[in-house]
């Protein structure tokens, strides 16, 4: 195993870990085994953020592990081609890159797609990638519950980073990204969650995902389920109406949705809500304003086939 040389920065804004997934997107609609055609991207929630902020000029670190194949030197390409800062990424010769085939609609459903993952070099992240050196590096940490899936080591190292960046007095986000298949039992998928959550200064539930974690039905019970908890501020998606938020300090409203008409990828959204609603945040925006930006970047990622090609650059986020 080895781990990639690259121009390590003095200093990171935002430090992510999980996997990064080959990505083959239909060509055209219907069941994927009847499609001949696919066009290959790059996927994976955590890196999705990744390449979001970094587009928007934040200086990003990306730690995972792929494979000594073809799709880990794609991954690594990309992450190139991106900007992001990946001294810590691994390249692991016993295990592959995952990959994921995706397929197309046109009336603005949620796309089929199938994973091919199990075993992947990106599962076996653990501890041992926990460089406190360059996690130190940044000012800040952003963990999703896809990266605490992958297996138990990964779920460690999760925590790990977590304790560790709150004892250096770094803030930490919190994306839950539920993936109940990856899981032993949905009971261990809310204790391992909430406690990742319980270490955030900034918690992002899906308003679904909220209701399954706390067993709360409204967005102010899952708020304040966490709230409680010392996190010190809950944002919830909730769909076509936008999001809420309510902060430790009571503060609380409604962000209206950003109207789309044409929706062509609905994956992404969450991942662009949290470029826009991190971004703002580290860069001094009141939560209010930090939400009209997360609404605004996650309606542009569901008007682009793929999960980042929508996320803008700095100059496009302007216009």
């Amino acid at each position: 195993m080895t781990t990639v040389t690259a121009e390590r920065n003095a200093t990171l804004d935002v430090v992510t870990l999980g996997e990064a997934m080959a990505m083959f997107v239909a060509a055209e609609t219907g069941d994927l085994a009847a499609v001949e055609h696919f066009t290959k991207r790059i996927a994976g929630a955590e890196l999705n953020v990744a390449i979001g902020l970094a587009r928007l000029g934040l200086n990003v670190g990306w730690v995972s592990r792929v494979g000594n194949d073809a799709f880990g030197r794609f991954t690594l390409q990309q992450l190139q081609k991106e900007g992001i800062n990946y001294q810590q990424v691994t390249v692991d010769g016993h295990y592959p890159t995952g990959f994921q085939i995706k397929s197309k609609t046109n009336d603005g459903t949620d796309p089929i797609v199938e994973y091919f993952r199990k075993g992947s070099a990106a599962s076996h992240l653990s501890t041992v990638d926990f460089d406190r050196d360059y996690f130190g590096a940044a000012r800040h940490l952003h963990l999703s519950g896809v990266a605490a899936a992958l297996s138990g080591q990964s779920l460690e190292l999760s925590h790990f980073a977590a304790r560790e960046m709150r004892a250096m007095g770094k803030t930490i986000s919190f994306d839950p990204n539920l993936r109940p298949v990856l899981w032993s039992s949905q009971q261990v998928m809310i204790e391992q969650l909430n406690k990742l959550a319980f270490a955030a200064d900034w918690v992002l539930p899906g308003l679904k995902e909220g209701q399954i974690l706390t067993g709360q039905s409204t967005p102010e019970g899952i708020a304040d389920f966490y709230l409680e908890r010392g996190v010190q501020a809950v944002i919830i998606k909730t769909g076509p109406d936008g999001a809420w938020f309510k902060t430790a300090a009571g503060d609380q409203a409604t962000v209206p949705a950003i109207k789309v008409s044409n929706v062509v990828d609905t994956v992404g959204a969450g991942d662009g809500f949290a470029v826009g609603t991190l971004s703002a945040l580290l860069e001094g925006k009141t939560l209010k304003q930090a939400v009209q930006r997360g609404n605004k970047i996650g309606s542009l990622a569901i008007q682009a086939i793929g999960d980042s090609e929508g996320l803008p650059t700095r100059a496009a986020l302007a216009e």
